[in-house]
């Protein structure tokens, strides 16, 4: 594209991730030296600074190979807070790789690495959210605004507009639609060639294509504008949902390019990174958890001696394939029978439709114990899951496993199926009951099409602010 503002955004960030840096290891330095305990390694402060000014371009680099000076790392703030983390720690085992191969030391003491990573990283993080600040309030003003051309008539067209309205936000202004209908927040153009003899024509930095036309010669006047012009070209497919997915490009008998789509990217190593994942985790938390296991189990039992502590149900996992989920049970023995018929047991038939509106959640479902109130609150009916987690049945991150009746209400279960169940989502992590059944449907779906182990990160630190927050409001209502 033509426009600079991303190239002089991305400068901006190297210069201030190079001066966080810079502030965070002279502080370190300073703080100390100030110490009351003797450096092993006396160092002048000057030579001190002007060595890591040498090394700190190499850890810059190290950033850049993590993708922190990426386009899109504008609007994922979760994965740049994830990649400075990763970045600054492999930056700081270059920087004490250095140190070890150096003839004199160039750390006075030994907590001055550790000083430096942690003001490092806190630095880092203030800068960036500063930045990012500026840059949303130039926005407001006009400056820095990439602005774009929408081409064609399709549902996609209208929705990609509207995501784009708000340039202070999105960095973008739609300067007009070609071949679209009147939209309140566009200019709508007949053809291409009449938006090019247009004033708003002038200083154009991007095309996006909604739809093919039917005449190859229109899509080719696109394509050779842009590049003719020096102006960036994307291409929405009509079928989004096709190209969600992991996507490659490549020669079909070392000729033919195609694009080949996955149902989702975690396949390969990205399977047996997150099994190894789930089994280190699993385990540990099998230990960490185990205390409450039996305080759960006597809890379950004394509120209501007439059934088991456990509750097994059949669910749907990765292929279809069927396993036993385990619980501890959280409902009154005789109601633990199928939904229909608890329901008739209870003598409110009433609650069934109500139930199945509501995404299969009652708030208040009589058929809970008191403390299977509590328990599901918690999220503690289903610690024992972590057995199907360690024994590879579950992930700890994935779409909810359901029954086979929940499932054929949905067209796109072989979707959803295409990965293992998991014991959090990010449909909990967005609402849990909140959020209807299609809209959970379609928080799986995203996940099953863009997986990535940050996203894993990510859903498993929200579930343990969301089970926080349960707790606590749990505990008021009581």
């Amino acid at each position: 594209m033509k426009s600079n503002a991303t190239l002089v955004y991305n400068v901006f960030l190297v210069v201030g991730d190079f001066l966080a840096l810079a502030a965070a290891f002279a502080s370190a330095f300073i703080i100390r030296a100030n110490s009351a305990t003797p450096v092993a390694h006396p160092i002048h402060g000057t030579t001190y600074l002007g060595i890591f000014l040498a090394l700190f371009p190499f850890w810059i680099l190290i950033f850049a190979l993590f993708g922190l000076y990426n386009d899109n790392i504008y609007e994922r703030r979760f994965s740049e807070l994830g990649r400075l983390l990763i970045g600054s720690f492999f930056g700081l085992l270059f920087v004490v790789f250095w140190n070890f191969l150096s003839v004199n030391p160039i750390f006075p003491a030994k907590l001055v690495p550790i000083y430096g990573f942690g003001l490092g990283f806190v630095f880092l993080v203030v800068f960036r959210n500063i930045a990012r600040l500026i840059r949303t309030e130039l926005f407001g003003f006009g400056v820095g605004l990439t602005r774009v051309l929408v081409v064609g008539d399709t549902a996609i067209t209208t929705e990609l507009v509207d995501s784009l309205a708000n340039s202070r936000l999105s960095g973008y202004e739609v300067v007009g639609i070609v071949g679209g209908r009147e939209h309140k927040l566009a200019v709508a153009y007949p053809s291409f060639k009449t938006f090019l003899e247009s004033t708003r024509a002038r200083n154009l930095h991007g095309i996006i294509q909604t739809e093919l036309y039917k005449d190859e010669a229109r899509n080719r006047e696109l394509l050779d504008y842009a590049q003719m012009n020096h102006v960036g070209y994307r291409f929405i497919p009509g079928n989004t949902e096709l190209f969600v997915g992991n996507i490659d490009v490549e020669l079909f008998r070392n000729s033919i390019p195609v694009i080949a789509v996955r149902q989702t990217p975690l396949f390969g190593w990205g399977r047996v990174v997150k099994r190894l994942f789930d089994l280190i985790a699993g385990l540990l938390l099998l230990a960490v958890t185990s205390p409450l296991w039996l305080l759960v189990a006597v809890a379950v039992k004394i509120n209501d001696p007439s059934g088991p502590v456990f509750y097994s149900t059949e669910r749907l996992t990765r292929f279809g394939t069927s396993i036993k989920i385990l619980k501890f049970r959280s409902m009154y023995w005789k109601y633990c029978v199928p939904t229909d018929e608890s329901f008739g047991r209870l003598g409110r038939p009433d609650l069934l439709k109500k139930y199945r509106e509501n995404g299969d959640y009652l708030e208040h479902d009589p058929r809970v114990t008191p403390v299977g109130h509590f328990i599901r609150a918690a999220t503690l009916d289903e610690l024992p899951q972590i057995l199907s987690i360690v024994k590879g049945d579950l992930s700890l991150v994935g779409p909810r496993a359901l029954d086979k009746a929940e499932l054929e209400r949905y067209d796109k279960k072989n979707l959803i199926l295409s990965v293992k169940s998991g014991l959090t989502s990010l449909a909990l992590v967005s609402g849990r009951e909140a959020i209807d059944f299609e809209e959970r449907r379609k928080l799986d779906i995203y996940y099953v099409q863009n997986w990535n182990f940050w996203l894993d990160m990510m859903i498993l630190l929200k579930t343990l602010r969301v089970l926080l927050e349960r707790i606590t409001h749990h505990g008021e209502r009581y």
